[in-house]
């Protein structure tokens, strides 16, 4: 983990290079799947600065997807993810939440926003994007529901995971966060508040 505290902690030519970061993340999340440890939606709950991410590419191979290059966040690119609760809904199964994925440059501000279910054991929180909101200079200029809106954001907690966008996470720590994407692209995040 130490080429991901590096990662975030320095800039430019100082950084680990891309590949060694990607390699850090595989060896963590291979490490990750052989503990059973348990996590909870508390220990995901704050904002988080996106810094690092992979593509994928896909093959026609039957390995599937490949990770392609990774690459740093430029520094005028803000992109935060929040997770907080949702006490007005109670899951038999994991947790029920809310997120706010948004994305800053240059006094222009997207907000996308929708409900969550994090199941602690296996590590998964799938998600759904509900409300669109724009904002320039802070002001807002747009703010509406998309993608089924309500309807959407009310039938997500009875979906089936298969249907939903979801991150399975793989360290969990007090500052960081790596997860792999439904499309297996990996990230990782480092706290902001």
């Amino acid at each position: 983990m130490s080429q991901l505290q590096l990662a975030v902690q320095e800039t430019g030519k100082s950084r680990p290079k891309p590949a060694e970061i990607v390699t850090a993340l595989v060896k963590l999340e291979k490490a990750g799947k052989k503990t059973k440890e348990t996590v909870s939606y508390q220990q995901l709950l704050g904002k988080w600065r996106l810094w690092f991410i992979t593509g994928t590419k896909k093959t026609r191979q039957r390995a599937g997807v490949m990770l392609g290059a990774g690459r740093y966040l430029p520094p005028a690119i803000k992109v935060y993810l929040s997770y907080s609760k949702n006490p007005e809904v109670t899951l038999a199964e994991g947790e029920a939440g809310k997120v706010e994925n948004s994305v800053s440059i240059a006094g222009f501000n997207l907000i996308l926003s929708g409900p969550t279910k994090f199941f602690p054991k296996q590590k998964l929180l799938a998600f759904d994007f509900t409300k669109l909101t724009i904002k320039l200079f802070g002001k807002t200029i747009y703010s509406g529901n998309i993608r089924g809106g309500k309807n959407s954001m009310e039938n997500f907690y009875q979906q089936s995971i298969k249907k939903q966008a979801f991150f399975r996470y793989f360290l969990i720590e007090d500052n960081l966060i790596a997860a792999r994407g439904k499309g297996g692209g990996l990230a990782f995040w480092r706290r902001e508040e």
